[in-house]
């Protein structure tokens, strides 16, 4: 149930982006206004994160999760209403609550799972997030393309509605745990420095780089920032503790979210758009929404594959060194995207590898901030950890994007194929700074089926008493 619910609430919380073309001819808006229908989501799913996950520590987890999931149900039926682009606007904006659930969902496998399946539960959670993208692509493509922009938010509608049914009939209650105060100056700073900085990345290639506008952005995100992290370590009771990324699993997870995220989700849009483009211009398929869709499908069942294989991995090394080892998997897949894309064969290769790596790397994760927090922060870690992968997401879409649009001549509207080179190169870079990053903090570690703190339960650990 956990994992239908976080394959449901990623592929929802995304929706959006294979259908842009299609909402901005439905709607009749330009396709900057309905990049806003992806943006939108993401900013809600970015606030939205780590209140959900501090109130899912405490007693209300249970509530917590169904209410988000009736949000999400609800979001997509208003989405699918005839009401025009406004209204669609509010229901991509509650479908991105959603983007908030995979946390919520790790905290309730931590607790309510038997102590030997804990860690694969744990990771094949982790790895929803890259799954149902892969899922959620394919689908609304479909499902599009046969019976139109509506039908693909009733989809969503009813997929919610079963994750709704599921979670009331199997989840269990967190009643007897301790009730936690919401840090709500905390949660407003966050929700200011994270809106700010998502805008500078999604809006970056409308307003332009270096405009007077987006600067102003981006110092006003630095300077909340710089207000919450003081908040964060002064406040009693706390949103997200970050004392806790003195912990090495906390911190390599954290910082190679980011990372990845800038360096590999691009690709994902990449390959869509390359299919799709006319073979007039040069390069492409000229493909469906069907076929692009499509492409993506390799790319989700390599991510659950790999959830299959990480635990024969852990028995060989350490946590960290999986990323490390991963992110050479995704350098070699953006390897194969600059220079053998033109082969529709070898672009399917390339979903694979990047779905493998991306696999390997979201199922250690959550299990790297598991193994430095206490239970009672797993929702807050967790969902910190969202935040911070939301904004490597988001700005690597946009810069990706940038890179493109400056490639498009005077008068068309098709980037050439070297804007697609410089976009490849840009997320190889990113990727490097990932392996030099998880390679560093791998130094010193030990493979994790030789940790004891990976497969003890939460008052075992306790007996450990092992501090950050």
């Amino acid at each position: 149930m956990l994992v239908f619910l976080g394959v449901v609430s990623t592929a929802v919380g995304s929706l959006g982006a294979p259908l842009l073309v299609t909402i901005a001819d439905v709607d009749d808006v330009s396709l900057a206004a309905s990049q806003w229908t992806l943006t939108i989501s993401l900013l809600v799913g970015a606030v939205a994160s780590p209140v959900l996950g501090r109130l899912a520590d405490g007693p209300h987890r249970r509530p917590v999760i169904l209410s988000a999931t009736a949000v999400v149900c609800i979001g997509c039926v208003l989405s699918a209403l005839p009401f025009g682009f406004g209204w669609l606007m509010i229901g991509r904006a509650m479908q991105g609550v959603g983007l908030g659930l995979v946390p919520l969902a790790i905290t309730a496998a931590r607790d309510a799972l038997p102590a030997h399946r804990v860690g694969s539960g744990i990771a094949l959670l982790g790895v929803t997030t890259a799954a149902g993208l892969g899922v959620g692509y394919p689908i609304a493509g479909f499902v599009t393309e046969y019976l139109g922009l509506a039908a693909a938010f009733w989809f969503g509608a009813a997929v919610s509605g079963v994750a709704f049914l599921l979670a009331v009939w199997l989840l269990p209650s967190s009643a007897a745990r301790p009730r936690h105060r919401v840090d709500v100056t905390g949660a407003v700073l966050l929700g200011t420095w994270v809106t700010a900085l998502l805008l500078v990345c999604s809006q970056g290639p409308d307003w332009g780089w270096m405009s007077p506008r987006l600067l102003g952005m981006l110092a006003a995100a630095l300077v909340v920032l710089a207000g919450w992290t003081l908040w964060e370590l002064r406040a009693t009771h706390l949103l997200v503790d970050l004392r806790l990324l003195r912990h090495r699993s906390v911190l390599a997870a954290d910082i190679t979210v980011v990372l990845v995220g800038l360096g590999i989700y691009p690709l994902l849009s990449l390959v869509v758009r390359y299919v799709q483009a006319p073979t007039d211009s040069g390069y492409g398929f000229g493909a469906s929404t069907l076929v692009a869709g499509m492409m993506l499908v390799p790319y989700s069942i390599a991510s659950f594959a790999a959830s299959k294989v990480i635990r024969r991995l852990l028995r060989r090394m350490s946590l960290e060194t999986v990323v490390a080892v991963n992110c050479l998997v995704l350098i070699a897949a953006m390897v194969l995207f600059l220079t053998t894309r033109a082969n529709l064969i070898m672009l399917l290769v390339t979903m694979t590898l990047a779905g493998f790596g991306v696999g390997c790397i979201f199922a250690v994760h959550p299990t790297q901030i598991v193994r430095g927090v206490p239970a009672e922060e797993t929702g807050s870690a967790t969902s910190f950890y969202q935040v911070l992968r939301y904004i490597g997401y988001s700005a690597g879409s946009a810069l990706s994007a940038t890179l493109l649009i400056g490639t498009v001549p005077a008068g068309e509207d098709t980037p050439t194929d070297t804007g697609y080179d410089a976009a490849a190169w840009f997320g190889i870079a990113a990727l490097v700074v990932a392996l030099a990053a998880a390679t560093i903090l791998s130094r010193g570690t030990s493979p994790a089926a030789t940790d004891p703190r990976a497969t003890l339960t939460d008052s075992e650990r306790g007996a450990v008493a092992v501090k950050p």
